[in-house]
């Protein structure tokens, strides 16, 4: 988790305020993962941060959402024309994807659970500068980045 919270925080995803008059502020969780080798032993231990976007009104917390999907036959078909013409091909992961995406919605979410900051009267919410996995507007953030 830790490894987690440090890439929000290097990221300056959210900014620690005060929950204004007329706002609600979207719940989150931690989400855990085991990833393993190919020959089956433990890797690592996954943590994420998601947001409760199942909360999200439409209309009041987003406005769009949007998602590219490609077909498989598109897909088919270039790695047969890679194969074909012999083309190079590479695979990219991007760590922390949705994290690199500016959000445009004026979104709050309660601090998350074990990591939450004190302020003078208490109360304190993140007021996300960026998307998170979870959001309703995140895949169209991350797509319309590139």
């Amino acid at each position: 988790m830790e490894e987690e919270l440090q890439a929000l925080r290097d990221n300056q995803t959210w900014d620690l305020v005060f929950l204004p008059p007329g706002k609600i502020a979207i719940g989150c969780r931690w989400v855990y993962a085991v990833k393993v080798n190919p020959d089956g032993s433990l890797a690592r231990l996954k943590t994420r941060l998601v947001v409760k976007g199942y909360a999200q009104v439409y209309g009041v917390d987003y406005l769009d959402t949007f998602s590219p999907v490609a077909k498989l036959t598109s897909v088919r078909i270039l790695i047969s024309l890679a194969a074909t013409y012999k083309w190079p091909l590479f695979q990219l992961d991007v760590k922390n994807a949705f994290l690199h995406c500016t959000l445009h919605e004026e979104v709050y979410m309660e601090q998350p659970s074990g990591f939450i900051a004190q302020g003078e009267s208490g109360g304190l919410v993140c007021k996300l500068k960026k998307s998170l996995y979870g959001l309703k507007q995140s895949p169209r953030a991350w797509f319309g980045r590139f």
